[in-house]
């Protein structure tokens, strides 16, 4: 009894299902979602980047790396963290412990800290074991400074972002104002006041504004001439560095892996011929 009754809740309860399944179907057909603008021609896909991590055998360019976190020193330090990153990670990017010292002294945001003998809010300069001080006290101070908006942590941006690093590349040289087509088909997409046109951000209106704005904005120190387009990519690179500090060491064992495996193959089937040879299958 108690079987059958079972058996009856649960093919009442398949029947519902079945047939919210089916109005749902109906109604997607008969009353169809409005199109999003981030379906559209208008919503563009990252460009293309090519950097020399890319691929299975990518190695960092060290000075691409420092030219980029030149870049995020003087740019977008002001108002992005790349909390995850220590100043002697910087050694792996080419630094030596002399001017690793003197980056963490002279960064402009000192470290905060208590006061051990008033136990007050304090701050002190940095040290290579210290990681980058927040450019914001507080998520609060963050949000005042920026009209509300909130500038993300930049340390895993490249993972978190779909595109990685020609997602961040894009961002960087994408600003453009908004064109009549894109207006009239989606009037409600027009850029309000206090937000910035980017056609490579999901919603097309972003909250920052466009910080790489001249060739020569930054100097950098290798002589490389600091178009925008170059200080855009040497960023990006940076930022797939502190995302992927690891990434040379991690292909480098991913190749020494697949030789041992192909060893170990090469190996186990000689066993087998030797074990099997004279045993007829």
């Amino acid at each position: 009894m108690v079987r059958n009754l079972a058996m009856l809740v649960g093919a009442a309860f398949v029947a519902v299902l079945g047939w919210s399944l089916l109005w749902t179907v109906v109604g997607q057909i008969k009353d169809p979602a409005p199109a999003t603008v981030e379906a559209t021609e208008f919503h563009k896909h990252p460009k293309e980047l090519h950097l020399a991590s890319d691929g299975w055998f990518g190695k960092y360019d060290k000075r691409q790396l420092q030219r980029g976190f030149q870049v995020y020193q003087e740019v977008c330090s002001a108002c992005h963290s790349i909390r995850l990153v220590a100043f002697r990670d910087l050694s792996g990017i080419g630094y030596n412990d002399a001017q690793i010292k003197a980056i963490a002294k002279g960064w402009k945001i000192p470290q905060p800290s208590i006061n051990p003998e008033t136990g007050e809010v304090a701050s002190r300069p940095n040290v290579p074991s210290d990681h980058f001080p927040a450019p914001f006290a507080n998520e609060i101070a963050a949000r005042a400074a920026n009209n509300n908006a909130l500038p993300p942590d930049l340390s895993l941006m490249t993972k978190a972002r779909h595109g990685g690093a020609a997602y961040v590349y894009s961002i960087l040289t994408g600003y453009e104002a908004q064109s009549a087509a894109l207006l009239k088909a989606f009037p409600d997409v027009e850029t309000p006041k206090g937000l910035h046109a980017n056609p490579y951000f999901p919603t097309m209106n972003i909250a920052m504004a466009q910080q790489l704005t001249t060739d020569g904005q930054v100097q950098y120190l290798d002589g490389t001439k600091p178009t925008v387009d170059q200080m855009a990519k040497d960023v990006s690179a940076f930022l797939v560095w502190t995302a992927e500090p690891e990434l040379e060491s991690r292909h480098a064992n991913g190749f020494l892996a697949v030789l041992f495996l192909l060893g170990f193959c090469f190996l186990a089937w000689g066993a087998y011929q030797n074990v099997w040879r004279d045993v007829k299958h």
